[in-house]
């Protein structure tokens, strides 16, 4: 290959580099949490689509340690209908993403260990706006500085 050819790959290769640099964070930090947020929302209607057939759930296959079945079924349920509504509007995101990272945590070690690809892709995401933050395309950037009492950055 020639200098020139190889010169001419270099330059269009930073280019493009360049180009998926510039790409917004905001977006991931939206897309990040309609992501995560939608598959826990539908895990949460899906238990209450069948209220017994959750308990039994709990009962025989999930089997988490130390909680009663149906105390276990609830905190799920509960986790599952509640923070993703909060991720999807970017309101005390921070604070959702906990309840969900220890959930997805409980199910890796207790239910589904076989499963850790897709515990350690929920887990990326909700790391990733517990780190980062839920972006300008949410709730949070209007709401917390009021409660702090500052002016949302513009």
């Amino acid at each position: 290959m020639s200098t020139a050819v190889t010169a001419a790959l270099a330059a269009r290769s930073l280019s493009l580099r360049a180009a998926l640099e510039r790409a917004p964070l905001a977006l991931f930090q939206l897309l990040f949490r309609i992501c995560v947020g939608a598959i826990y929302w539908n895990a949460g209607l899906t238990k209450i689509a069948s209220w017994q057939t959750t308990v039994t759930l709990f009962t025989q296959e999930y089997q988490v340690p130390v909680l009663p079945p149906e105390l276990a079924a609830y905190m799920a349920t509960t986790i599952e209908l509640t923070c993703p509504v909060l991720l999807f509007l970017g309101l005390a995101t921070r604070l959702a993403t906990l309840p969900m990272l220890g959930q997805a945590l409980v199910i890796q070690l207790f239910v589904y260990p076989e499963s850790w690809i897709e515990h350690l892709t929920w887990a990326a995401m909700l790391l990733f706006i517990l780190t980062r933050g839920p972006g300008p395309i949410s709730l949070d950037r209007f709401v917390l500085p009021a409660l702090l009492g500052r002016r949302a950055a513009a």
